[in-house]
């Protein structure tokens, strides 16, 4: 059983190692700023005694993610971690600028020297919690949610997918494109057909999809249906095909390429701009499937589509059942930062810094995790 479903049962408080796996080389400093490195040496030599609070925060509005691993983190590679006293928030929780979400205190050469290795944990996990909140929350404009599927796979190092994945699913995206992108928290990837099975078939979708269905019967069969940039003819003709058979259609032309459908309806161009997956094109794709009675056809469209472009469609009504978002998932817009705020429990920070103590703040039994 994954630990997240010990979690959710209320079984353990927090993830541990058992899912991060962090690279053994932490504990050797290989991760961390050599300054960190030099101040520990030091610390050890000339200040050994004194107890240090180290606060960390941000500077935006966000969905917070990555303190469950940033206390296995500690948990794992503090030196004598039990004579330090931890505070954090929860991962998922909204958090608001310059609050803070995390509290280290202890001897500083005891864990000092994680702090960079923290604040990117923070940064990048959330970061994409908070981009995949918004996207998910522009996704219900219309009232009604509609599903995000993660596919940020070819958008980063394969190496960011577990924990992508991970921070992705705290945003509230349970559709992911990879194994690695659940392996902390749910079961398998998902997805269908790439453009590459098409060009297999000599760009011949209905054969692809006659292939796709015979080898994965169980599926539900979702049709890329842009291969020839003419996706209502070729959805047309795999739901002709298919009839029942047929869960949805994915739309994913190219934002240089202007689908068949306008060439041969010019009378339709000269106020939107055509290229790409376009509100005209699926308004035309939907009352298309729907003339033949293929109203049970879903319609996923993808390719270069972010929040904005999202609540763009959501404003107008367009007749999509799922979105498809991937580097725009990604970008790390928000970067914490780590500051030694309390000296022996007294104010001692660099200008413009300051103990925020913050009732929000649970304490961590180290012991648990």
């Amino acid at each position: 059983m994954k630990e997240i479903e010990l979690k959710l049962q209320g079984k353990i408080k927090r993830l541990t190692n058992k899912t991060f796996k962090f690279d053994e080389r932490v504990r050797d400093g290989w991760f961390s700023a050599v300054y960190f490195l030099k101040t520990r040496e030091i610390v050890r030599e000339f200040r050994p005694d004194n107890i240090v609070t180290m606060q960390f925060f941000q500077k935006e509005h966000a969905v917070l993610c990555g303190t469950d691993e940033v206390i296995a983190l500690v948990k794992t590679f503090a030196d004598d971690p039990d004579s330090l006293e931890i505070y954090s928030l929860k991962d998922g929780d909204k958090i608001s600028p310059f609050e803070t979400v995390l509290t280290i205190t202890g001897p500083y050469q005891n864990f000092g020297y994680l702090e960079g290795i923290i604040d990117g944990i923070l940064a990048r996990r959330t970061s994409v919690a908070t981009n995949v909140y918004n996207v998910v929350k522009a996704a219900a404009l219309s009232g009604v949610q509609k599903p995000i599927i993660f596919m940020g796979d070819r958008d980063d190092h394969f190496m960011m997918q577990a924990g992508d994945g991970y921070a992705a699913f705290i945003g509230g995206s349970t559709a992911q494109a990879t194994h690695a992108m659940n392996e902390w928290w749910g079961k398998e990837g998902m997805g269908t057909m790439p453009h590459a099975l098409i060009q297999l078939f000599d760009g011949d979708v209905v054969a692809a999809a006659k292939a796709y269905h015979a080898k994965y019967p169980d599926d539900d069969l979702i049709v890329l249906v842009d291969y020839n940039n003419d996706c209502i003819t070729d959805a047309l003709r795999v739901a002709r095909e298919f009839g029942d058979k047929l869960k949805g259609v994915r739309v994913d032309t190219s934002r240089t390429m202007i689908d068949q459908y306008f060439i041969r309806h010019p009378e339709v161009l000269g106020t939107f701009d055509p290229r790409g997956v376009n509100p005209p094109l699926i308004f035309a794709l939907r009352e298309a499937l729907d003339r033949e009675g293929f109203n049970h056809v879903k319609i996923v469209v993808s390719g270069g589509f972010n929040e904005q472009r999202i609540i763009e469609f959501e404003k107008q009504g367009v007749p999509v059942d799922m979105y498809g978002v991937g580097s725009s998932l990604l970008k790390v817009h928000i970067g914490f930062t780590g500051d030694n705020v309390l000296l022996n429990g007294k104010h001692q920070a660099k200008a413009g810094r300051r103990y925020r103590p913050n009732p929000r703040l649970e304490k961590v039994d180290l012991s648990e995790i």
